[in-house]
């Protein structure tokens, strides 16, 4: 057994202090006062020196996957390589749980990653790495484009052989959405592929009238995922009127609602709603949207998730941590929050008896920096990091 003494518990609802934790082969066993007698040899005693201990994060959205596979348009890495340098990134920014979110787009642009030979490249590794060693938990997020129709047959495929364990549905046409405003769309998608004025607004206009599935089709796709007990989130949502439509799939997730009127309203129907933690960092929106320090300080946002900068979850909890938030709450944003939207609360995402011990210790620097300093995973600590003057 191990032993983890002198560190300020985080649960879902408090801090204790003066608190152990005990933990047997991959679960953790009791929190326990500290210096109470073990029941069992303990076999490696782990010193927090007074560090927070939090559960390992449980990111449900990043595309950073992309970068680490094609870091060039022409640079493909071999996919089980990305993967296992990857993860060494993600647990050491405190991710123990990551769902990958690819693209599955018509148009892939010059992204190699969201071909769809790759997408299944990568889909059916992620399957594989259940039965293999890793130092993290590797899970797979299907963003589907529903402007990309010749790939319908292919998606409900997946979602068949269990690749799929969170499936959203995208629509990035131009003029709502993410992309309300038509020159950040413009610079976005368009402006770099060296078209001249007219090319691009042809462009955009054709991208404004394309073909989309049908709501049977989509109906369809979300009803086989929802059998499987796989979650369905939605995506840019922006209107009230689109909410009602997307809970007709069967969605229970609101990724990036676009004002804070929409994500007022999804978090009122129980839907649970994702803001970036870049977002917080940044802060504000790099599309000019929803600000997302502003919906947590209202209490509508349910989830924090990297989207595209691994970092940056623990920093934006930190911060909002020092602009007034409650660390708990905070921290329950990127821990037993997701981990509920996709229905592994019984598994991960709190420090709890009979639970996974994936686990972090994380220290303020002077400077108020966090720092983690130990990531366990299963109970095994897979990083340990110590900061010298």
């Amino acid at each position: 057994m191990k032993l983890i003494t002198n560190v300020r518990i985080v649960t879902p609802k408090e801090i204790l202090d003066g608190c152990q934790v005990v933990i047997h082969q991959d679960q953790i066993l009791r929190i326990q006062p500290e210096g109470t007698p073990a029941e069992g040899e303990i076999d490696e005693q782990i010193n927090g020196y007074g560090g927070w201990l939090i559960p390992g994060f449980v990111d449900i959205h990043s595309d950073y996957v992309e970068q680490m596979i094609a870091p060039r348009v022409t640079s493909v890495i071999d996919f089980e390589l990305a993967l296992y340098e990857y993860e060494k990134e993600l647990m050491a920014h405190g991710i123990t749980t990551m769902f990958h979110s690819i693209s599955l787009l018509k148009n892939t642009g010059k992204k190699a990653m969201r071909r769809p030979e790759n997408v299944r490249r990568l889909m059916e590794l992620i399957d594989r790495s259940h039965s293999q060693l890793h130092l993290i938990r590797h899970r797979f997020h299907l963003r589907f484009e529903l402007d990309n129709i010749n790939a319908y047959e292919e998606v409900m495929e997946f979602i068949d052989k269990g690749y799929v364990h969170l499936l959203s549905f995208m629509d990035h046409t131009p003029g709502q959405g993410q992309y309300r405003d038509l020159e950040i769309y413009k610079l976005s998608y368009i402006a770099d592929e060296g078209l001249s004025e007219a090319q691009v607004e042809e462009e955009l206009s054709r991208r404004m009238h394309h073909e989309t599935l049908t709501l049977d089709k989509i109906q369809a796709a979300a009803d086989k995922a929802f059998e499987k007990g796989i979650a369905i989130a939605s995506h840019d949502d922006d209107t009230i009127e689109k909410l009602d439509v997307v809970q007709d799939f069967h969605a229970t997730i609101s990724e990036f609602p676009i004002t804070m009127e929409v994500c007022a309203e999804a978090h009122c129907r129980k839907m649970a709603t994702v803001v970036g933690a870049p977002n917080i960092l940044l802060g504000g929106s790099h599309a000019g949207n929803l600000t997302a320090s502003e919906a947590i300080e209202a209490g509508i946002a349910d989830i924090l998730c990297s989207d595209y900068y691994p970092a940056s979850i623990l920093h934006a909890i930190f911060r909002m941590e020092h602009q007034g938030q409650k660390l708990p709450e905070m921290v329950r944003m990127a821990t037993l929050n997701p981990a509920k939207a996709v229905g592994i609360e019984d598994q991960v995402g709190s420090i709890e008896a009979g639970k996974k011990a994936d686990l972090l210790i994380v220290q303020e620097l002077p400077n108020h920096f966090p720092a983690i300093t130990h990531v366990l995973v299963d109970g095994v600590v897979v990083s340990e990091t110590h900061y010298r003057i």
